[in-house]
């Protein structure tokens, strides 16, 4: 009985390649069904990327890397699942010699008994022969790549190796086992379908068993490039990559100098360098991580209403090709968990994460270093070879083309908005490449949005100046407490990658060892220009949730508070700017109705509504105010150029649009520069044209004719959208006001720009607390720092003889002019009166700061 059921399955999986009779045809399908049954009560594959289109007019055959029963059926049930041509039935057509007994190439199968020199699989033999013997004809080849489990090629234990699929072919035994335990975290890709007709004629230069051969080979490139974008490269473990780091030339040298540099024995330096390794390097663990793939599932279930995520298929697309760098942005410490466990629930390896020492704790530390991590010191001022072994880390990384992660801004946001980009990972990504390529590069900027934050009274305490506190298991364990909170819905979409070679071509940068000046000049311009447009990437890639719509009109108002219809009139005004002039493809607008959103504001707990007579009041809920300032701030850069144009209208009642362009052309790389906006200056008019039309038909501006527009009638309701919709952009003009009168009272050559920074700082605090409801948006010195330096870039400030002090002219003047556009006279002459420090304030003020400075503590 055992013989007669094998004697079947070989015919059903194509040892006997004669055509069958009718009857035991009807026999053959009876056994597939029923082994097809059998399997799908064990195994739920989850499909990774998109179904491929399939012309149906031509035959479709199956490429799978290795031959298995199971591997068949398991095809062939998803074939039939996804309503693709059956990988299971007999292929006939008219153009082939010959029917085929299934729609399946296995590049390596261990049933045909075939001479070395027979290296390709006999069915792609056929198929090859048959179009180069018949030009009409073509067949569809799909790539598939199956996996029973995720792991890489290395595990230390014997379960864990008879629990995941590997880089080798399993046994029969193994592959029973996979059936049974790992049924149900089985996985299977449909690559892109590729023309036979279109290889053949390719790859044809000499025997037709030449020809199948390349071809074999490019499919086999195919399977491996997907299955190392899901399972990542074979990975050596940590002792090994250490031994091969510290025998690296650069190592080497750098032990070298170090020893002579200190007068110690090599042997010691070298014991000290393979102690920075030991501190740095990662420890990845796949069973860890798919524990934790497991318990994340549950934690965001408890703690999250979901997690969106948008434009994965980007990504997937790339994986296969490219060296992935994830750059997102740095929100809060779940970004670290969060991102890597939707990469890997989406069927990607996870990525290596490059995370600050300050997380590097008890138990904490090495249980993120199992999940990827990889340790850096914030600084690697004055330790060479801690520097130089960092370097050749990262580039034994690149090298093995592993996905890597880190945060371009450097540390969490503590304003909401993105932080100026530190170069530092950049730039050793960049130099690793030049000095030695492996894959082509792709960065994959990430935009990463909370409608609730952990962290979020820690942000308002440290940007008032409360000491940043050093991270701590009790710290993190405090944080878990909170987990009965309701923290709404997050937001992770991925924004259009950027590609190094652009950039290389952009810039003219040349792949070369010994790089001149010349080339280092432009390798610093061309990192630094990258920089720049992740930033502007991960503002493009931005979702307009529905508490940050919330946040930005509730407080643009002065208390914080609105009648509910104007409320819901103004949410719907942002929503039609959004839609109607995007800011960008990529960016997402929440579609819940206005109404819809002040419910879920009150079910987070941020909003209140006041029952009144006369109608509802919508305010910010008690001690909400700081933390929503957060969720307003992710979003400010998608509708402040219309909150600008509207303040310029509100403030002068009407204007002439030359001169509004004027204005804008003036201030606008200011804005830009605070909130990386992606449109350049010389396209701004047309922008600012189109805004204008959307506001003038929106009606809370007015077409007066002759190329004058004005603002609506004082005691309407579009007025008081108007007043709503200018109030963000006042407010950053303030800051650079309040500044610009600092530099100006004191006089050129006066101030440094970290005393012009701690200056800012301190007076922004205290304008905050009196004049507007304490919100952090005033005291933020990265938004003063950055200010600084766009009037440095722009030529309005400068240093001479390599003076620290900043040096102006009467521009300065020009530019606070131009202010006074938007901001009334009594806010210009407050901003005037509290930036006039005597020396003694100033005196003061350095003392103090220079004092937390010395003493460690930071902001």
């Amino acid at each position: 009985m055992l013989n007669a059921y094998k004697k079947k399955l070989a015919t059903v999986f194509g040892k006997n390649k004669t055509q069958q009779p009718e009857s035991e045809q009807t026999l053959t399908d009876s056994y597939r069904k029923a082994s097809v049954q059998g399997l799908s009560f064990v195994v739920k594959p989850t499909v990774l990327g998109d179904v491929p289109q399939i012309d149906e007019n031509r035959p479709t055959f199956y490429v799978i890397d290795v031959y298995s029963r199971s591997n068949s059926l398991l095809v062939g049930m998803m074939t039939d699942e996804l309503g693709l041509p059956s990988a299971l039935s007999m292929v006939q057509s008219e153009k082939l010699p010959s029917a085929e007994t299934s729609a399946m190439i296995f590049l390596k199968d261990r049933r045909n008994k075939r001479p070395a020199s027979a290296k390709s699989a006999p069915r792609l033999d056929r198929l090859v022969q048959a179009c180069l013997n018949n030009e009409q004809l073509d067949i569809n080849l799909v790539p598939v790549t199956i996996l029973w489990g995720r792991a890489p090629d290395k595990e230390d234990s014997l379960f864990k190796l008879l629990m995941t699929d590997e880089w080798r072919s399993p046994g029969i035994s193994k592959q029973l086992f996979n059936i049974s335990v790992m049924g149900r975290n089985t996985f299977i890709q449909f690559g892109k379908c590729e023309s036979l007709s279109s290889l053949v004629s390719a790859y044809h230069e000499g025997s037709a068993s030449d020809t199948t051969q390349k071809v074999s080979d490019y499919l086999q490139s195919i399977l491996d490039n997907q299955r190392t974008s899901i399972v990542g490269p074979d990975l050596s473990d940590k002792r090994n990559i250490t031994g091969k780091i510290l025998a690296s030339a650069t190592v080497q040298e750098a032990i070298d100098k170090e020893a002579i540099r200190i007068n110690k024995p090599i042997a010691e330096i070298k014991k000290q360098a393979a102690g920075y390794l030991s501190e740095i390097t990662s420890d990845y663990s796949h069973s860890l991580v798919r524990f934790f793939e497991r318990f994340l599932n549950r934690l965001w279930t408890k703690l999250y209403d979901g997690v969106e995520v948008r434009h994965f298929e980007r990504v997937r697309k790339l994986a296969t090709d490219y060296q992935i760098v994830y750059v997102p942005c740095h929100r809060s410490h779940i970004d670290y968990l969060l991102l890597s466990y939707i990469i890997y629930r989406n069927g990607l390896r996870v990525p290596h994460v490059a995370a600050g020492e300050n997380l590097n704790i008890p138990i904490v530390g090495e249980i993120l270093r199992s999940g990827g991590a990889f340790f850096m010191r914030r600084s690697f001022r004055g330790n060479e070879l801690y520097s130089t072994v960092f370097k050749e880390y990262v580039h034994t990384l690149m090298q093995r083309a592993v996905p890597i992660e880190y945060f371009i801004e450097g540390g969490r946001s503590r304003s909401g908005r993105l932080l100026p980009p530190k170069l530092g990972m950049l730039a050793m990504t960049v130099n690793s490449y030049l000095r030695e390529p492996a894959k082509p590069v792709a960065f994959i900027p990430t935009y990463i949005s909370y409608e609730r934050i952990m962290e979020g009274a820690t942000y308002v305490g440290e940007l008032k100046g409360k000491p940043k506190q050093s991270e701590n298991l009790l710290g993190l364990i405090k944080t878990t407490q909170k987990i009965e909170r309701i923290f709404g819905t997050v937001h992770l979409s991925f924004g259009e990658p950027l590609y190094l070679t652009d950039f290389m071509q952009k810039f003219d940068v040349v792949i070369d060892d010994e790089a001149t000046e010349c080339q280092d000049a432009k390798r610093y311009a061309m990192i630094n220009n990258i920089g720049v447009k992740i930033m502007q990437n991960i503002n493009k890639a931005a979702v307009v949730n529905p508490v940050s719509l919330l946040a930005l009109v509730l407080l643009s108002t002065p208390k914080s508070a609105l009648a509910e219809d104007q409320c819901l009139e103004q949410i719907a005004l942002y929503q039609r700017i959004a839609i109607n002039l995007p800011y960008d493809v990529d960016t997402h607008i929440t579609t819940m109705t206005p109404r819809q959103i002040l419910n879920y504001g009150i079910r987070l707990k941020l909003i209140d509504r006041t029952p009144h007579l006369l109608g509802d009041m919508i305010r910010v809920a008690d001690k909400q105010a700081p933390l929503l300032s957060y969720f307003k701030n992710n979003i400010l850069h998608v509708f402040i150029l219309a909150s600008f144009i509207g303040s310029l209208v509100q403030r002068n009642s009407r204007i002439h649009q030359d001169e509004l362009d004027d204005v804008v052309q003036l201030l606008y790389p200011f804005l830009q520069a605070e909130l990386f906006l992606k449109t350049a200056l010389r396209n701004v008019p047309k922008l600012v044209n189109q805004v204008l039309t959307l506001l003038i038909d929106e009606g809370v501006v007015v077409d007066l004719g002759g190329g004058i527009v004005g603002a609506p009638e004082g005691n309407s309701a579009a007025y008081q959208k108007l007043i709503v919709l200018a109030s963000p952009a006042q407010q950053s003009l303030e800051r650079y006001v309040m500044a610009l009168a600092l530099l100006a009272k004191q006089g050129s050559g006066k101030l440094t720009a970290e005393q012009t920074v701690n200056l800012c700082y301190v007076l922004g605090q205290r304008v905050s607390v009196l004049y507007s409801d304490d919100l952090p948006d005033m005291f933020d010195k990265a938004l003063f720092t950055s200010f600084i330096d766009t009037l440095r870039r722009l030529g309005y400030v400068w240093q001479v003889d390599g003076e620290p002090e900043l040096h102006f002219d009467e521009r300065i003047d020009e530019i606070e002019k131009h202010a006074s556009f938007v901001l009334d006279a009594d806010m210009m002459q407050l901003l005037a009166h509290v930036a006039s420090l005597n020396t003694d304030e100033i005196d003061l003020v350095i003392t103090q700061m220079n004092k937390k400075r010395k003493f460690g503590i930071k902001k």
